[in-house]
């Protein structure tokens, strides 16, 4: 609207998208806290090989939650940064997530992995899938050298989602290991601000990092293919962390 209406073509100021991200995450957090699928579950926390809560943060679980959202929102935003990158590991992500939710969903089988049980969670399965095979169809496009773009409404909403499913399912720490390149993506930019801000030196030639192996000499499509290998590695890490005895 601001763009094509206004004819503004600087958008929304980066300290109002922050705020209204942060909102949207409080309203999706409070929605989930009141109305939960497992009230016994809703605040908990669970930490991947470890088959038992670790934590319950009752109201601060909010918080948490929020914190959750916004950061993968913004992860998934600073990995778009190379035709095929972002789009490539968020379909390896939801897929994953998309497994965790049908095994979250089904009782039995949840009591056998020893995860928690979250009622309807199956149900998430197949928007999961569509959104994995959306993320393909989308990837045929956008593949180096890419025809269609993303942008930060394709970014910042396909990581918004991707951190909702994971408090959703109970998978919040589960997503640090197989979103493990959009963690390493953001930690760069953090690292490098604050290293910047603090000696005056810069840790990485640039930031998010995928552009220091830029400029380190790697061909773009290297760079992407790496990372993805690596988000897959990534995958089968975290599903590995099902207690399967």
């Amino acid at each position: 609207y601001i763009k094509s209406i206004l004819k503004k073509k600087d958008g929304i100021p980066a300290r109002l998208k922050f705020l209204l991200q942060c909102v949207s995450g409080l309203l999706i957090e409070l929605c989930i806290y009141f109305f939960p699928s497992n009230a016994k579950e809703a605040t908990t926390l669970y930490v991947p090989f470890i088959n038992r809560a670790i934590l319950d943060l009752s109201w601060v679980w909010i918080l948490f939650a929020m914190l959750v959202i916004v950061g993968s929102s913004n992860a998934v935003n600073l990995t778009d940064g190379l035709d095929g990158l972002a789009i490539g590991t968020v379909t390896i992500v939801v897929s994953v997530l998309a497994v965790m939710a049908y095994l979250t969903g089904h009782q039995p089988i949840a009591q056998y992995l020893r995860i928690p049980y979250i009622p309807q969670a199956a149900e998430l399965t197949v928007f999961l899938s569509a959104l994995g095979g959306a993320g393909l169809g989308f990837l045929w496009f956008n593949s180096n050298p890419a025809s269609v773009f993303m942008g930060d409404t394709g970014s910042l909403a396909l990581g918004g989602i991707i951190g909702t499913v994971a408090i959703m399912i109970k998978k919040e720490f589960f997503l640090v290991i197989v979103g493990g390149i959009f963690v390493i993506e953001a930690l760069s930019v953090i690292v490098q601000v604050a290293s910047y801000k603090l000696r005056k030196k810069r840790v990485f030639k640039m930031a998010p990092i995928h552009h220091h192996f830029e400029l380190s000499g790697w061909p773009e499509q290297k760079v992407v293919v790496r990372m993805w290998i690596i988000g897959i590695i990534l995958a089968i890490l975290g599903l590995s962390s099902l207690k399967i005895l």
